[in-house]
């Protein structure tokens, strides 16, 4: 088995299982320390004693590293593996063998952990039709929000990694567009028109009160660019981050906008987030709306996540026609589009 290969799964296993992040940082570091190593240099390095030295490998990324070498899977893989075969969801299992596909997603040129590739990877591992790449607007600095400069560089990537697929996955080009304290998206609209897909979210000043919430995220699903309405409350219910109130809305409004708008309304699979809350979901699905289940990844491993949303989903029935990620790449694009 190839050992760069060993290496990247052990991190999306760990990734799917919400392992510390100092614990999968330190796989996807082995693995981008010999990936341009051929297996002959690769092996004399683990003979030597060279390999055991080199930066960013440790006593078990070695030890994978010289099972995968000597032709074997390594042992932790296989028990990782074997762990995987458990589904991370009690339910919505149907639901989710419907899904074609994911609306969210971030990359390291924002706040994801992994570079493009690996997301890609990862997507085409999961049999994803498509995945569209949403780094975040300039706006939200701390995630390092991208530029019109930067995102129009990594337009030409997608355009890259599209055209030299060959397999029928899609890469969408996207955005996770801030809605601003004034109602407007956080990137021009002759950007926003270069895309396929745009999430738009509110990321700040989240305690304001109703009036001014509703307001702001009205302004945000009236844009004609805006395709997806992103954790639509901003709750926290769990993880590192704390626990976080959902945000005060006018929930009728705001669905009936969604729908008079054909915005769909984000299910964010994400652990920690929940969003929305069952409640609004039926608010949603009583006003109309579409809806899109979305893993929110920041690293490969966490595109399974859809088996969350697919869960929730499916309690609150949900059906799989208003679920936009049920549908093939024709049909979301033209709906997109419109």
């Amino acid at each position: 088995m190839n050992a760069t290969d060993a290496l990247n799964e052990i991190a999306f296993w760990l990734e799917r299982e919400l392992a510390p992040s100092f614990k999968v940082q330190a796989f996807r570091k082995a693995a981008a320390a010999i990936a341009d190593l051929d297996a002959e240099e690769l092996a004399q390095r683990a003979r030597d004693g060279r390999l055991k030295r080199m930066k960013g490998i440790g006593a078990r990324s070695f030890e994978v590293i010289s099972q995968a070498i000597s032709g074997e899977i390594p042992t932790y893989l296989t028990d990782l593996r074997e762990r995987s075969q458990t589904a991370l969801a009690d339910g919505g299992s149907e639901l989710r063998s419907l899904l074609r596909g994911d609306l969210h997603s971030h990359s390291d040129w924002s706040d994801g952990g992994s570079p493009i590739p690996l997301m890609v990877e990862a997507a085409r591992a999961l049999k994803h039709e498509y995945l569209a790449l949403t780094d975040h607007s300039p706006n939200l600095k701390i995630a390092n929000g991208l530029t019109a400069e930067r995102l129009t560089e990594q337009l030409g990537i997608v355009e890259q990694i599209n055209n030299d697929g060959g397999d029928g996955f899609r890469l969408l080009k996207g955005i996770e567009v801030d809605i601003l304290e004034d109602g407007t998206l956080d990137q021009s609209p002759e950007m926003l028109g270069h895309l396929d897909i745009v999430v738009a979210s509110v990321h700040s000043k989240l305690r304001s009160d109703r009036r001014t919430m509703t307001a702001r995220m009205l302004g945000g699903i009236r844009d004609p660019h805006t395709n997806v309405l992103g954790h639509c409350t901003g709750r926290l219910v769990q993880g590192s981050r704390g626990q976080r109130p959902q945000s005060e809305f006018d929930a009728q409004r705001v669905f009936a906008a969604c729908a008079e708008n054909n915005v769909a309304v984000e299910i964010n699979s994400r652990p920690e987030r929940q969003d929305p809350p069952d409640d609004l979901i039926q608010v949603a699905l009583d006003a109309g709306c579409l809806f899109s289940i979305d893993s929110d990844a920041h690293a490969p491993g966490q595109l399974d996540f859809l088996q969350y949303g697919a869960e929730r989903a499916e309690a609150n029935g949900v059906p799989a026609d208003r679920i936009i990620t049920t549908w093939p790449l024709d049909k979301l694009l033209t709906w997109a589009r419109s």
